[in-house]
């Protein structure tokens, strides 16, 4: 760069430094007329046009910002994260791809490439590139936490348990190490940590993230050990930590759901004729967090013809570029607003072209994101080649096992009962909408019934599908592929039902949710 770029350069940083956020583009926008590959000034601007909502425009920088030949190892990692955020998925694996071995010189730089890797689910190549990380000298209790947990996706627990101890000695109060580590296996006497939980809580930040972390450890332990009465009242603290830090809007939650059903009558969600696509096509596993959705993706995994992708959000991500609206959570009203004028044929274009990679080869992939049942519409409109599958279980187990889950930022609902209950009931009336409307679209899949007859209910589910049946589809155990949910533990085993009717251990303080669920 020349002395001017410069100027304009350090004018960029001081303008977004002082939250002055139109001048800070404009200073961009002067500097990338002069030094097109300004990679970092194209990265700037991107987040200050996203920031603006503007979908559209901010892929655009990125893309360019990952064309200009950027060498440095850092800088690719956060071009490659930003370009996830806005759903160009193949734009960042190529980013990711072109940093060359030679760049890769320190472990800071090993960490962000890293995480990139893990938010594309590369989990096998994430792990690696956190070990040469570690290899090159960077330690600290932030990428031992992240090391534990890519080792936990890729079934490596033992080792897991190592780095989370040493996490934790790093950092005393790094409460999400403590619930991982708790999360393993199935606690004993011999094994417990509740004194270590106890003595962490002295020294953790009060309300954080963490501090929710250590009591959802706590009741984890304590309800292995069966002391349901001490699990119960660290069960609820945790539960009101998260709740004061992500208060749930049940009310604009409920209009959001009145406004979606209003929009998808039969005739809006009739598919256009464009709206066909060749190639590998998607089957959507939907449904409420922890309804057993890993279970169904693990067995659709082990069948010859299927490539388990994990949980993808490049749908949503294609329906808010067509809208050209950002916004931090699934659906919001301006989404909803510009829903009817959308080009669907485009959006199921734009999302096999971000995903179809993920098939490795087989003519079908399991996109398995709990929450699309929102956009089961929007689904069948832009991608009707795909198989949609709905997994439900009993409503009482599956709201015990949310409210026992720590999902951090995400699923605001899950940390308050009447929240819980109330998302319960959207869920429910979706879902039959979905079917009155899209008759014979949605395949219903009962968890408990799938536990108690996994053979009858994989011939079921793959006949839908199209497939013949594989005797060792039902062997989730043998799927040795990684797992990047609250379920990677369990789903190394065999198929079980042990999970059915816990929340009856905690009848007395649970079981009131029961008439809230059954409310109008």
């Amino acid at each position: 760069m020349n002395a001017m770029d410069d100027r304009l350069w350090l004018k960029a940083q001081r303008y977004l430094a002082g939250n002055q956020l139109t001048a800070a583009r404009i200073a961009c926008e002067a500097l990338l007329q002069r030094a097109p590959d300004h990679a970092d000034a194209r990265l700037l601007l991107a987040g200050i046009l996203l920031g603006e909502k503007r979908v559209r425009e901010t892929a655009a920088q990125l893309l360019a910002a990952a064309n200009s030949g950027a060498t440095s190892a850092t800088l690719s990692g956060k071009i490659a994260l930003a370009l996830l955020r806005v759903g160009e998925t193949r734009a960042a694996r190529d980013c990711v791809a072109r940093v060359r071995p030679a760049a890769l010189a320190s472990g800071p730089d090993c960490a962000v490439l890293a995480h990139a890797l893990q938010t594309i689910g590369e989990h096998e190549d994430a792990l690696a590139m956190v070990a040469r990380a570690r290899a090159l000298g960077f330690d600290n209790a932030d990428l031992r936490y992240f090391h534990a947990i890519q080792l936990i996706f890729n079934g490596k627990l033992d080792a897991a348990a190592g780095e989370l101890e040493a996490c934790l000695r790093l950092q005393p109060g790094f409460g999400r190490a403590a619930l991982s580590r708790a999360r393993l296996r199935r606690q004993t006497h011999a094994t417990q940590h509740l004194d270590d939980i106890c003595r962490r809580l002295g020294v953790v930040e009060w309300g954080s993230v963490d501090h929710a972390a250590l009591e959802f450890a706590r009741f984890k332990e304590l309800d292995d050990l069966g002391d349901h009465a001490d699990a119960w009242g660290a069960l609820e603290r945790g539960n009101a930590i998260m709740h004061a830090r992500l208060p749930c809007d049940r009310a604009r939650e409920e209009a959001l759901v009145e406004r979606m059903i209003a929009l998808s009558t039969r005739d809006f969600l009739q598919p256009a004729p464009a709206a066909t696509h060749a190639g590998p096509q998607p089957i959507f596993v939907i449904g409420m967090p922890r309804s057993g959705t890993t279970v169904l993706e693990r067995i659709l995994g082990n069948h010859s013809q299927v490539s388990a992708a994990g949980e993808l959000d490049d749908f949503a991500h294609q329906l808010r570029w067509q809208a050209d609206h950002h916004d931090r959570t699934l659906l919001d009203p301006m989404l909803l607003e510009r829903m009817r004028g959308l080009d669907y044929a485009n959006i199921g274009a734009r999302y096999l072209a971000q995903t179809q990679w993920r098939a490795r080869g087989k003519p079908y992939f399991v996109d398995k994101l709990p929450s699309n049942y929102f956009l089961a519409g929007a689904i069948h409109r832009a991608l009707p080649q795909a198989h949609i599958l709905h997994m439900s279980r009993d409503p009482m187990d599956v709201c015990f096992s949310n409210y026992k889950a720590l999902f951090g930022d995400a699923c605001a609902y899950s940390y308050h009962l009447p929240s819980l209950a109330a998302q319960h009931r959207h869920y429910t009336r979706l879902m039959r909408h979905w079917h009155a409307v899209m008759p014979g679209r949605i395949l219903d899949v009962s968890y408990e019934d799938l536990v108690a007859a996994p053979e009858t209910q994989a011939r079921r589910i793959l006949d839908f599908c199209g497939l013949s049946f594989e005797a060792g589809c039902i062997d989730i155990s043998r799927n040795a592929a990684p797992v990047a949910t609250l379920s990677t533990a369990q789903v190394r085993e065999a198929i079980h039902d042990r999970a059915r009717g816990e929340w009856r251990r905690y009848a007395t303080q649970f079981g009131g949710i029961g008439d809230l669920l059954a409310m109008n």
